[in-house]
């Protein structure tokens, strides 16, 4: 297997508390890798060391390596600008910007420096249809993209991701604020996406993780306890914690 993503002995503690601890993981290239676990295990908390997102929080220490494509991505070296670029981000709670839905697509191109009005048009069509929203919004791209469903609000926010032409989508809990119909468009959206990109995904739902991803890693009080191929981590694990966890005897 093709490692896109890489860590070795990843620590990260928030003040004095430790919310990661010798994290070694491989996330293969151009596949869904789902990151399970209770709430405050560490698995969001990771998917932010990924694109520096934790940074930005104070009191933030974080030691060992990250490495994407081989690169250090916490070296001195390191543009984060370039970097968010590459790795794109999807949260919880869908968060359009207050503007039309052809400018929350257009937005990242522009500030890259794309001014040319029928390259941006290119660029928005082709990002919502590959988000699988085109068809339900090509008649209304000036309007509000708060005129949106919740669930179209999220294929937007992962068309405004795909605009600037990332390689990494980190999605976490995309659809946990969302409807069932909805829950399962994105799947099926997510499936259609690894073709093109290295995606993960962190989801409270085990269902979700069993449907949709190629890779699992269980998180457990800040640390990686196993992780394999999605098949056997749910019908095989090789802990007695990941069993436990997977057939509802805590979590």
């Amino acid at each position: 297997m093709e490692s896109k993503i890489e860590t070795i002995d990843l620590n990260l503690f928030y003040g004095n508390e430790q919310a990661l601890k010798n994290v070694n993981i491989s996330i293969p290239e151009k596949a869904i890798t789902a990151l399970i676990g209770p709430s405050g295990c560490g698995k969001s908390t990771f998917l932010r060391t990924l694109n520096r997102m934790n940074d930005l929080i104070e009191g933030v220490k974080i030691w060992g390596k990250v490495f994407i494509d081989g690169t250090d991505i916490y070296a001195d070296s390191i543009n984060l600008i370039e970097l968010r670029k590459k790795v794109g981000m999807i949260f919880q709670h869908p968060n359009p910007f207050p503007m039309s839905i052809y400018e929350n697509v257009a937005y990242g191109p522009r500030i890259h420096g794309v001014k040319d009005k029928k390259n941006l048009d290119e660029i928005v069509e082709r990002c919502l249809i590959r988000a699988g929203l085109w068809q339900e919004v090509k008649d209304r791209l000036s309007k509000s993209a708060f005129s949106l469903s919740g669930g179209q609000q999220q294929r937007l926010c992962i068309a405004r991701a795909l605009a600037v032409e990332p390689q990494i989508l980190l999605l976490d809990e995309p659809t946990s604020a969302l409807d069932p119909l909805s829950t399962l468009r994105i799947e099926e959206l997510l499936i259609e996406l690894k073709e093109y990109y290295t995606i993960v995904i962190v989801t409270h739902n085990m269902q979700q993780a069993a449907r949709i991803s190629d890779w699992t890693g269980f998180f457990l009080n800040g640390e990686l306890i196993e992780f394999g191929k999605t098949i056997d981590i749910f019908h095989a694990p090789k802990d007695k914690r990941t069993d436990d966890y997977i057939s509802g005897r805590f979590g």
